[in-house]
């Protein structure tokens, strides 16, 4: 099995270099090339490795390349962020890091799906940023077209807005599991300025964060049950679940689905 791993990350490297013309890396085309694309040669060159090392690494030999090495290969060959992420998984086994702010556009057929749903639904980024949200989350829970942008994050209004205080046992159990996570996101953000800004404002902005965010606890999963009160249903109980969008690893979906029956009834009565 890690033969064959070194003998796909070989075929694509070859790949991936075959379709690269000198002149798109400001090298000279030459009448004396004799194959299509770089040669090793280049490659090593503009990647900042030995020509003979990265000569091993296109015969399938056991080297092992680090995180800068393999940037600079997926730089050098112009790989898309999908082949970024293939690349790693073929020489470390596992996903490429993040990038900061690197997809923060929601596809379209993320949003077409979340509008089919007779659920609220929101897309959020790893610093709780809402991004899109369903008409079923306005009219069911928060409409976030009446806030402004910088102000449509979760956890912003989670510590920030004194009516969500009603119970001071559950408001404090529901902060900590929600900066549990944050501080996952956070580790996984890799080297994010924006996310270092987020977590200094709310250093700022609240004391409960900066009492709770010293905390070593951790978790790697987002769900749970919580209370919304609707100004004309009353009380909707909603259990809550999240899920990464495929190909845009810093966005998350997460659905709210009514909690027992009578929430469930509360809810459709929201339907148009």
């Amino acid at each position: 099995m890690q033969d064959a791993r070194r003998t796909q990350l070989a075929e694509f490297l070859k790949s991936c270099r075959a379709r690269v013309s000198p002149a798109e890396v400001g090298l000279p085309s030459g009448k004396r090339r004799r194959t299509p694309g770089l040669r090793r040669e280049d490659v090593a060159a503009l990647a900042g490795v030995s020509a003979t090392w990265y000569t091993w690494l296109e015969q399938g030999r056991d080297v092992h390349p680090s995180d800068r090495v393999l940037e600079g290969l997926a730089r050098t060959l112009q790989l898309t962020s999908e082949e970024r992420d293939y690349l790693f998984s073929l020489a470390q086994h596992r996903s490429a890091p993040l990038k900061p702010g690197e997809t923060e556009e929601v596809s379209a057929a993320v949003r077409h799906t979340l509008d089919a749903l007779n659920l609220p639904a929101i897309v959020m980024n790893l610093r709780w940023d809402v991004l899109y949200w369903n008409a079923m989350m306005a009219r069911a829970i928060r409409d976030y077209g009446a806030m402004p942008p910088g102000e449509r994050n979760l956890i912003k209004i989670l510590l920030l807005n004194p009516d969500i205080r009603t119970d001071h046992k559950e408001y404090e159990v529901t902060a900590r599991r929600v900066l549990s996570k944050l501080r996952m996101d956070y580790g996984q953000a890799g080297d994010d300025p924006d996310f270092d800004a987020f977590i200094e404002e709310m250093n700022g902005l609240s004391a409960t964060f900066r009492e709770m965010w010293k905390s070593p606890e951790i978790t790697g999963h987002s769900e749970g049950v919580h209370v919304e009160r609707h100004p004309k249903q009353g009380d909707i109980t909603f259990a809550h679940s999240s899920y990464v969008v495929e190909g845009a690893p810093t966005q998350r979906v997460v659905i709210y689905a009514a909690a027992d029956p009578d929430s469930a009834d509360k809810l459709a009565k929201l339907i148009d």
